[in-house]
């Protein structure tokens, strides 16, 4: 029998919209069966690098500032060198999502810059997995990835609204579906 799969989620919010994201997709990791631990990088010298090495999955989270991801968020990536040195994540499965206040804000380069950093690292990084939504007449805003991505999730959160109310729940519900799709892959994976 297979153990439950982990998956962290391991994300920087500046104003609290991308924690809300975290949190859906750490939901989404717990409906499919696996157990999540979100991890912020907001204090780097008390990150737990335990949980990250024994995690099956590692979900990376960043809101897209000037087309990039944050600097916070970067400081993580440059923080985690001495595991790139030893490989210490190869094979793990890896996804992204990102949050701007813009509906494009150039977050596809921010899942690019995530998924370079997660091939880096050696890891295999698991896509979106979903259709396109709102993207015909027939379509609608409340479709699941309205934003259209396959990278990874994307979310908008208009900049003069708090955590509590954006970005919408369907933003939030791709981001579920996202945690949900690598908690499944990383039992196939782990098999």
């Amino acid at each position: 029998m297979t153990e439950q799969v982990k998956v962290a989620v391991v994300y920087h919010s500046g104003y609290g919209h991308t924690e809300v994201l975290a949190q859906a997709v750490a939901a989404g990791v717990e409906n499919a069966g696996g157990v999540a631990q979100t991890i912020s990088v907001t204090d780097l010298e008390n990150l737990d690098w335990d949980v990250l090495a024994q995690a099956d999955a590692i979900i990376f989270g960043s809101p897209t500032y000037m087309g990039s991801v944050s600097a916070q968020f970067k400081a993580f990536m440059d923080a985690s060198s001495k595991v790139w040195m030893e490989q210490g994540w190869k094979d793990k499965l890896a996804a992204g999502f990102t949050n701007s206040a813009s509906h494009s804000g150039d977050k596809l380069n921010t899942l690019i810059q995530l998924s370079v950093y997660a091939a880096q690292q050696s890891m295999n990084w698991v896509s979106l997995g979903l259709m396109p939504g709102n993207n015909s007449s027939q379509g609608s805003p409340e479709d699941l990835n309205r934003i259209g991505s396959y990278l990874g999730a994307m979310a908008q959160s208009n900049a003069d609204e708090g955590a509590e109310v954006t970005p919408p729940q369907t933003d939030r519900d791709t981001a579920e579906a996202l945690g949900a799709r690598v908690a499944v892959a990383a039992k196939r994976w782990q098999q």
